[in-house]
């Protein structure tokens, strides 16, 4: 039986999953590996403990289904955006990754912004220069740790760095690289004019691939490692998101996403390059070969539920764990039984700084309203109800920017459950809908694995072969009017707490 594998390196964890041609499961395994944070606001992860949680998820899965690795057609890599990898001349991780979620490089990214030109860098790279975005990384490491910056060699993003322990190869592709700052995202190849202003010599780089190209194949001691068999292909795949986009059926115009994981993104596929001159959403080449997407990214989506389970939600946890489900199901289901709006109380989830659509990595997070009456339950729902907000801002940009969608998909771990796709279509104000398998950034690498082996001829032709779709939540309209006050309001905070965010950051 052919099968292909899809690899995500996750924030929190690495998924592997193994598929059969029709887009069933037929093992997954997951690990998880600590995030640092040194300082207030940074985010950093060993990339060794991604390569190891790699080597586990692949031998677990071909174990699990029983599967002869020669039945392996092609491999797939999905993972986090914009980290920073740096490498010695021998292939030796030289420092930390600096991650997607990391603020520290607001100086750097004035510098880039002020030496390349604002409307130049966007009409190039199609963004502005973020903290986020692995440039500005780049540039920090060359001020604060000269002397590691004089050693690198070789400049990877995470995925890529599981691509070079998989094949030897040095390379990336184009959805994953369009968040760099470094990319001529219109033209799809990295930019002579950027890197020449930025002094960044390109050779350290990786060769730069479509999403289904063949980027290279498992050598003998990659094999011996994961179990896999020594030639299988590897696929160049894509940054998670456009991964989650093949995973779901976003592959044509007027089709679009939310996922809810770590971060919170809205996702829409186009056909042409479309650029908000804000550079309050952003503009990457597609996994599809030929199109674009545009791109929404708030930083603590999930991760501002996963921050209250484990700083509040103690006895819901151990609960859970007692009944054996999710202690997420019994903190949405209280959650429930607070009213629209959470008796008064707003909450700002912005725990790392926040970039769709304020651009400000001295942001930070607040509860505003906060009264003695409030319970857990509120403040539960409060959180829902901030990091819904959140993505309604982001798509309002979209509307504006006239980037048409039809079609609203949902993944990633907030889609799992019912109550916050119900609440994400109240307040979006139309139909939220699901794929059968959840498995979103793991598919996706895995059909772009496909076309690459020559199972399919075309990523559609591999999306109309194994997604299936759940019906979809309709938007309450009732619902979406007791919102949409609270929407308003909180829409104005951000604006009203911009100085003070600041000033508390340079204290």
């Amino acid at each position: 039986m052919d099968c292909i594998l899809g690899i995500d390196l996750g924030t929190s964890g690495t998924k592997t999953v193994l598929f059969d041609t029709k887009g069933i499961t037929l093992a997954s395994h997951t690990v998880e590996y600590p995030l640092y944070q040194p300082n207030n606001g940074w985010a950093e992860q060993d990339p060794e403990d991604w390569w190891q949680a790699v080597k586990e998820t692949v031998r677990a899965v071909l174990q699990t289904a029983g599967i002869d690795a020669n039945s392996v057609r092609g491999v797939g890599l999905s993972g986090q955006m914009h980290g920073l990898v740096m490498l010695d001349g021998y292939g030796n991780v030289l420092r930390r990754a600096i991650l997607w979620c990391d603020g520290r490089t607001q100086k750097q990214c004035d510098e880039i912004t002020k030496t390349v030109g604002r409307e130049k860098l966007i009409a190039i790279t199609a963004n502005p220069a973020l903290p986020g975005f692995t440039a500005g990384k780049i540039l920090w490491v060359r001020e604060q740790e000269p002397e590691i910056y004089e050693k690198c060699r070789h400049i990877l993003l995470p995925k890529d760095f599981i691509r070079y322990k998989l094949t030897g190869e040095f390379a990336t592709e184009v959805s994953d690289a369009s968040g760099m700052n470094l990319l001529d995202v219109p033209n799809r190849r990295w930019s002579g004019e950027v890197l020449s202003a930025l002094d960044i010599d390109p050779a350290v780089l990786g060769t730069m691939y479509e999403s289904v190209d063949v980027t290279g194949t498992v050598t003998k001691s990659a094999a011996e490692a994961t179990g896999l068999a020594a030639g299988t292909p590897v696929v160049g795949g894509a940054g998670d998101n456009a991964a989650a986009a093949i995973g779901t059926g976003v592959v044509e115009t007027g089709r679009a996403f939310t996922t809810i994981g770590t971060s919170g993104v809205i996702f829409a596929h186009s056909d042409k390059v479309t650029i908000d001159p804000r550079g309050r959403v952003h503009s990457f080449c597609s996994a599809v070969p030929g199109a674009w997407t545009v791109m929404s990214c708030t930083l603590a989506a999930g991760l501002s539920l996963q921050w209250f389970r484990n700083n509040f939600c103690g006895a819901e946890k151990e609960t859970a764990a007692g009944m054996g489900i999710d202690p997420y199901e019994l903190m949405t289901a209280a959650a429930a039984k607070s009213p629209v709006g959470a008796n008064r109380l707003i909450y700002l989830p912005y725990l790392m700084g926040e970039r769709s659509p304020l651009l400000d990595s001295d942001a930070r997070g607040a509860f505003l309203g906060l009264s003695a009456m409030h319970t857990k339950r509120d403040l539960t729902r409060a959180v829902l109800e901030g990091v819904t907000y959140s993505q309604r801002q982001c798509l309002d940009v979209f509307r504006e920017m006239g980037v048409p969608i039809g079609q609203m998909m949902a993944c990633g771990g907030g889609a799992a459950s019912p109550f916050w796709r119900q609440m994400l279509a109240d307040v979006y104000g139309c139909p939220v809908q699901t794929v059968t398998s959840r498995e979103g950034p793991a598919l996706g690498a895995a059909i772009l694995a496909g076309v690459g082996a020559g199972i399919w001829k075309s990523v559609g032709e591999g999306c109309e072969a194994v997604i299936r779709l759940n019906s979809a939540q309709e938007p309450d309209i009732a619902a979406g009017a007791a919102y949409e006050p609270f929407y308003r309001l909180y829409c104005s905070l951000y604006p009203a707490l911009a100085q003070p965010f600041h000033t508390l950051a340079a204290l």
